[in-house]
């Protein structure tokens, strides 16, 4: 299972904008876009040249990549699954991202951040359907319920998790496609993501041309 081991907060500089991969971390004033709001290496703080629409195209591929921790290969791989699909191919590769289980664990608020959402589907501390997995990239389908493995939420981690739920009284997640079972660690997927349900600032066409060229 491949992983991006890189310094997360340069990855968020060079992106010149918070991508969120360190979860609470980022809402801090010790994100690394507050305390250097600008590009890692020492010709940083002198600002970064045009890019051209290769550069452009580039650097918006490496953004997505990095907001939902996939390699190249991988990614390389969603493309051309949806490519052929009939609608809009953009929008298909998003909803693909977004339906992998560690972002729909994020999305549903039981982790606070993709990366820890994956750590906790490897370490097999949820089921979908009742069914243990351990696959961070497995694809959820409309239907599904995804809850947390029982004789693990005794653990300090989820009786946090609990806890802070119960003060948001079960309230739906900000992603409308998925409904959170109130007071509890269960989530079931209603529908496709939608570009609407994106909270992210990505164009998925510009990621389009580039595997196009």
């Amino acid at each position: 299972m491949g992983r991006d081991l890189s310094n997360k907060c340069k990855l968020c500089r060079r992106a010149t904008e918070k991508l969120f991969l360190k979860g609470d971390r980022c809402g801090t004033p010790k994100c690394a876009m507050v305390r250097k709001p600008y590009v890692p290496g020492v010709h940083g703080k002198k600002g970064r040249r045009p890019q051209g629409e290769f550069g452009q195209q580039m650097a918006m591929k490496q953004r997505v990549k990095r907001i939902y921790g996939v390699m190249e290969r991988q990614f390389k791989k969603y493309f051309h699954d949806v490519k052929d699909k009939p609608g809009v191919t953009g929008d298909l590769l998003m909803q693909k991202l977004e339906m992998r289980l560690d972002n729909v664990i994020f999305r549903a608020g039981f982790a606070p951040s993709r990366q820890s959402a994956r750590q906790l589907v490897g370490h097999s501390q949820f089921l979908i359907n009742g069914k243990k997995i351990n696959i961070p990239s497995r694809e959820v389908k409309i239907g599904d319920v995804i809850s947390a493995k029982p004789n693990k939420t005794k653990g300090e981690y989820f009786k946090q998790l609990a806890a802070r739920l119960k003060e948001k009284k079960g309230g739906t997640p900000p992603s409308g496609w998925l409904e959170t079972v109130p007071n509890e660690i269960v989530v079931k997927i209603k529908s496709k993501p939608t570009r609407n349900d994106l909270d992210l600032h990505v164009d998925a066409q510009v990621i389009v041309e580039f595997y196009s060229r």
